[in-house]
């Protein structure tokens, strides 16, 4: 494959090319930081005039959005409130540590086992796992709950070796075998065929290490099934030109000096482009706001961009391996999958019930996608596996908006019930019925908020 050949193809140009983009990022937060110190001066104050307190917001947004680039968020979950009153901190506990990615645990203090043990897959695909803080924090009142939290490509060394898709697959089984049959797997977006290989995996190897269900959402499938702007990029490009536009080599400041990645930089630069109107907007408006005095730094143009510009770096085997199978390879969608040269029969899973969960404004990963899922289980009963289309709801608003809240959670959570062993919990309607006794307060985030995954 394409990858195999690229150690001796970037060199000292990839990491000069990565610098100098790095140069750029740094740059700007410096003339951000120097705008706002200069128009701050105390003997301006003396001056009438509006271009100072411009000069002033325009520094501070703008060292605020470059910093946030190379800066990995928190989780930041709040603590949940019981009947009594009382706050459970929440306590965030690794699981299982590896070189590329931990499996970590949301430890609710003073709280017993929940019935529902859930683990979500987080995309690789340029945003950290905290992406779906909204997500995991939704959940937390009904579940134990577990998140894959994948590293920064440019903070692994090269001796740690390559991490391509097969084994992030890999990673999926163990973390799956690791929390035990009665685990409820729920993979967002771009991780959703790789979770979907990693149950068909451990179906034929290893039946008892199954889990319950397999809630697949917004994940390209079958990618050709109706095709976007994304999800057709790379049949618009050989993979020769892919390479050449986006891989590069980590610069000498980080421990993966010499890494081979696609850069988080060179990402968010197309995620900005996909919508560049909207986000230049969103950004005069707020400059404009803090020259007026009512920005803040907890309003919802920071809380949204904060987790937006934070990038992290992607191993250029697995962005290129990804590009490759699964979406002009359609690897999965044909039931073609392989890991270390054995097939993967996505037909050998027949006990683990499989969701599927569309959002019918999906410019991402269209509905049809993910769907397509349901036809290659093949061997699975009817009664296991549901499909649901949420209307109007965009991309990121079928994980973390309120249609996830408000439509999608409660059904996830009653087919989780339907298929799980022992005790069941109430079910729970649509519309925000039916409420825990443990509630977290949950910020709102628009169906239309754009971030790619």
């Amino acid at each position: 494959m394409i990858y195999d050949s690229l150690k001796g193809t970037i060199g000292m140009k990839g990491i000069l090319n990565y610098d100098a983009m790095e140069t750029v990022r740094n740059s700007n937060e410096w003339m951000g930081a120097s705008a706002r110190a200069l128009a701050s001066y105390p003997a301006f104050a003396m001056i009438p005039h509006p271009f100072f307190k411009m000069m002033s917001a325009w520094g501070r947004v703008t060292e605020r959005s470059f910093a946030r680039m190379v800066i990995k968020p928190d989780w930041n979950i709040p603590a949940l409130i019981g009947e009594d009153g009382q706050d459970h901190i929440i306590y965030i506990e690794k699981e299982l540590s590896r070189p590329f990615g931990d499996l970590i645990r949301f430890s609710v203090a003073r709280r017993d086992p929940m019935p529902r043990k859930v683990l979500v897959v987080a995309p690789m695909s340029g945003h950290y796992a905290t992406l779906a803080r909204s997500t995991v924090a939704s959940l937390l009142p009904d579940c134990d709950v577990y998140v894959t939290d994948w590293h920064n490509a440019r903070d692994i060394p090269v001796s740690a070796g390559k991490f391509d898709i097969e084994d992030y697959t890999k990673y999926l089984v163990d973390f799956i075998r690791h929390l035990g049959p009665d685990t409820h797997v729920m993979a967002i977006c771009q991780p959703a065929p790789l979770a979907l290989a990693a149950t068909a995996i451990l179906a034929e190897q290893d039946p008892k290490a199954q889990p319950r269900s397999l809630i697949l959402i917004g994940g390209p499938i079958d990618p050709d099934a109706a095709a976007t702007e994304v999800t057709d990029f790379g049949n618009r490009l050989t993979m020769g030109q892919i390479e050449h536009l986006m891989i590069q080599a980590v610069g000498f400041k980080y421990r993966g000096a010499g890494r081979l990645v696609y850069p988080g930089l060179a990402q968010l630069g197309s995620f900005i482009a996909m919508n560049a109107d909207t986000h230049a907007r969103a950004f005069v408006n707020k400059i404009f706001a803090e020259a007026r005095g009512e920005g803040s730094e907890d309003d919802k143009h920071n809380k949204f961009y904060d987790e937006y510009l934070a990038v992290m770096d992607m191993t250029a085997e697995f962005y290129l391996s990804t590009v490759e199978r699964i979406f002009k390879g359609l690897e999965i969608a044909q039931n073609r999958f392989t890991v270390d040269g054995k097939p993967v029969d996505i037909g050998k899973i027949t006990d683990v019930a499989v969701m599927t969960v569309e959002g019918a404004n999906d410019d991402i990963s269209a509905p049809g996608q993910c769907v397509a899922a349901l036809d290659l289980c093949s061997n699975l009963p009817a009664a296991k596996k549901q499909q649901h289309l949420e209307p109007g709801a965009g991309h990121y608003g079928i994980f973390a908006g309120k249609s996830w809240r408000l439509n999608i959670r409660p059904l996830v959570l009653d087919f989780m019930d339907e298929h799980s062993q022992g005790e069941k919990p109430q079910r729970r309607r649509r519309k925000g019925h039916n409420e825990p006794s443990l509630r977290v307060v949950k910020d709102d985030v628009t169906d239309s908020s754009r971030i790619a995954v």
